[in-house]
């Protein structure tokens, strides 16, 4: 895992949410320092939910900013998922814009092969991004663990889907209860969802 080189100020740009079934797709935005040391930092993916929470608290004290930009599923439905996962992006840096006016992003590091120019910034795609840099890494782990927790909250009032667990995702259990209960205000009704 490293640090990408350069002068300017990085931000490093992931999103979690893509394959659920239901709930937002969330990104995160996160600007490093060039010191910042963390061995543990990996793909969000490849961490178990102890190690993630960790460095969430870690990233969010340390990092120079970070946010996270969240669409939800009527807005998903919209544009499609692409559209909602690089919009949520760009909501995220334009918030790291917009509180600290006096910043200038030199580049984008975004995790996958898609994205869209925001403003005027150059950015640089990297396929499995969250497991070469820090910085995607740091945004892959903020956007996750502040979606998980946006899905437990769903989860108190839509119990019998296992959101707690699952998260929206498409497990046995999740289109069993979809099966039997229907769909939610939630769900995604673009995706196919038995």
């Amino acid at each position: 895992m490293i640090q990408f080189p350069s002068k300017e100020l990085v931000c490093g740009c992931d999103e979690s949410g893509r394959g659920a079934l239901a709930g937002p797709v969330v990104a995160s935005a996160v600007i490093l320092p060039n010191n910042f040391n963390c061995p543990k930092i990996n793909d969000s993916k490849k961490l178990s939910f102890k190690v993630r929470e960790e460095l969430s608290h870690k990233i969010k004290k340390e990092s120079l900013f970070w946010s996270v930009g969240i669409v939800d599923c009527i807005e998903i439905d919209k544009i499609n998922i692409l559209n909602a996962s690089i919009k949520a992006m760009h909501l995220a840096i334009e918030k790291i814009q917009k509180k600290n006016t006096t910043i200038k992003i030199g580049l984008l590091l975004i995790d996958g092969n898609k994205f869209y120019n925001y403003q005027s910034i150059p950015h640089r795609c990297i396929i499995r991004g969250d497991a070469k840099y820090k910085s995607i890494a740091a945004a892959s782990i903020i956007a996750k663990t502040y979606r998980d927790q946006l899905m437990k909250k769903l989860a108190i009032k839509n119990t019998c889907y296992n959101w707690a667990n699952n998260k929206g995702y498409p497990t046995k259990k999740h289109k069993i209860a979809i099966k039997k209960h229907g769909i939610t205000k939630h769900h995604r009704k673009s995706f196919t969802l038995l």
